[in-house]
C-alpha cells in the first residue's frame, strides 16, 4: 500500500498505522480503490442505516472511504459492476494474527428491544381479556405513548449512529449501546478519537432547544428547555455514564467529553452549542466536528482505548 500523503487529515491518521505494521513485519498489500461486494471479516455498521453487519455475511466496502454498506441500501443486483474480493484484501495485512476492530454494537438496539417488549405484553394483555375480539381491539387502538417513547427513541439512536459513521468514520472508533456492568442502564454512543473519549446520549425531542436563565434579579439559574419544557435533568444522567467510562479506563489520563445530541430538534439561527452542567448540548453536525478536532491521543492510542472500552463495556444487546 502507498504511503498516503502526510498533509491530508486522513493521511496523518494512517501513516503512524502503517508504519507500526511495518515496524512489526505486517506487509500492506494494494486493494483497487472503489466499492466492492466482499463477505466481511469483522463485524461492522453499515454507513447508511446504521445496522449491525456481522462477521461472513455480505456487504459492499469503499476501500477508499473505509465505509461498508448493507445490501439492502446498496442492492445486490449491482453485483456485475464491481470486483468480489476475498477479505483479507479489505483488511490491508497477510499477517492473520493482526488485531480486529472491536465490535461497534448495534445502535438504538437496548431501546428497541424495550418496545418490543412491552408492546408484546401489550398484546397479550388484550388477548388474554378480549379473546376472539382481541384483533379488533388492537387494530383499533394503540400503544401508551410511554412505550411509543421507546421506540422513538429508537430510531433516534439510528439515525445519530448513521450520521457519526457517515462524518466521522474514518477518524474515530464508534461504539454503540453499551452496557454499564451491575445496572440496566446503558450508554448510547461512544467515540474515540483523538479529541479523547465521548460519551454521547441522542435525543429524539422535536422543538427548538435553547438554554434559559431563570435566575432572580441578582441570580442565576441557566436552565435546558426543549419545546417550552425544561429538561435539565437529562444532564443529571450522565453522572453514572462518565463514572462508568471512568472505571473502564482506569488510571489513564485520556480527555472525556460529555454530548446531549438532539437529532431532530429545531435551533435558531445564530445558535450555537452550549455546556449544561459541563455537558455539551449540541446536534449531529457539531458533535461531529467536536469529535474530529485534533487531540492528545494517537492513533495506536485511539485503537488501544477503543478496545477496553469495548472490553469492559460490552454491547447491551449481544449481537448474533
Amino acid at each position: 500500500m502507498d504511503r498516503p500523503c502526510d498533509d491530508t487529515l486522513l493521511g496523518r491518521f494512517l501513516v503512524p498505522v502503517l508504519d507500526t505494521y511495518r515496524s512489526a513485519g505486517l506487509v500492506p498489500i494494494t486493494v483497487e480503490m472503489g466499492t466492492k461486494l466482499i463477505r466481511l471479516r469483522y463485524a461492522g455498521t453499515c454507513s447508511q442505516c446504521a445496522s449491525v453487519l456481522a462477521p461472513d455475511t455480505r456487504g459492499w466496502w469503499d476501500s477508499e472511504a473505509r465505509r461498508a454498506t448493507c445490501v439492502d441500501c446498496h442492492p445486490a443486483e449491482d453485483d456485475s459492476r464491481v470486483q468480489v474480493v476475498a477479505p483479507e484484501q479489505i483488511q490491508g495485512v497477510t499477517n492473520s494474527d493482526s488485531p480486529s476492530p472491536p465490535a461497534t454494537g448495534e445502535a438504538g438496539a437496548s431501546a428497541r428491544q424495550m418496545y418490543e417488549q412491552k408492546h408484546r405484553r401489550r398484546e397479550e394483555r388484550i388477548e388474554q381479556k378480549w379473546g376472539r375480539l382481541a384483533g379488533v381491539v388492537k387494530f383499533v387502538s394503540t400503544d401508551p405513548q410511554s412505550t411509543k417513547a421507546w421506540a422513538k427513541g429508537s430510531t433516534g439512536e439510528r439515525r445519530l449512529a448513521s450520521l457519526l459513521v457517515k462524518s466521522v468514520g474514518d477518524r474515530a472508533v464508534l461504539l454503540h449501546d453499551r452496557k454499564i456492568p451491575g445496572s440496566r442502564a446503558n450508554i448510547d454512543h461512544l467515540a474515540i478519537a483523538a479529541s479523547g473519549i465521548w460519551v454521547i446520549d441522542a435525543k429524539n425531542y422535536t422543538g427548538k432547544v435553547e438554554q434559559r436563565d431563570v435566575g432572580g434579579l441578582f441570580s442565576t439559574d441557566q436552565r435546558l428547555y426543549v419545546n417550552g419544557h425544561d429538561y435539565t435533568e437529562l444532564v443529571a444522567g450522565f453522572a453514572w455514564q462518565i463514572n462508568a467510562v471512568l472505571e473502564a479506563i482506569g488510571d489513564a489520563e485520556i480527555p472525556i467529553n460529555a454530548a446531549l445530541c438532539f437529532v431532530d430538534s429545531e435551533w435558531g439561527f445564530f445558535a450555537k452549542p452550549f455546556q449544561q452542567g459541563g455537558v455539551w448540548v449540541t446536534w449531529p453536525t457539531k458533535v461531529s466536528e467536536m469529535i474530529a478536532a485534533p487531540g492528545p491521543l494517537s492513533p495506536v492510542d485511539v485503537a488501544q482505548v477503543s478496545e477496553l472500552l469495548a472490553s469492559k463495556l460490552p454491547s447491551a444487546v449481544p449481537v448474533d
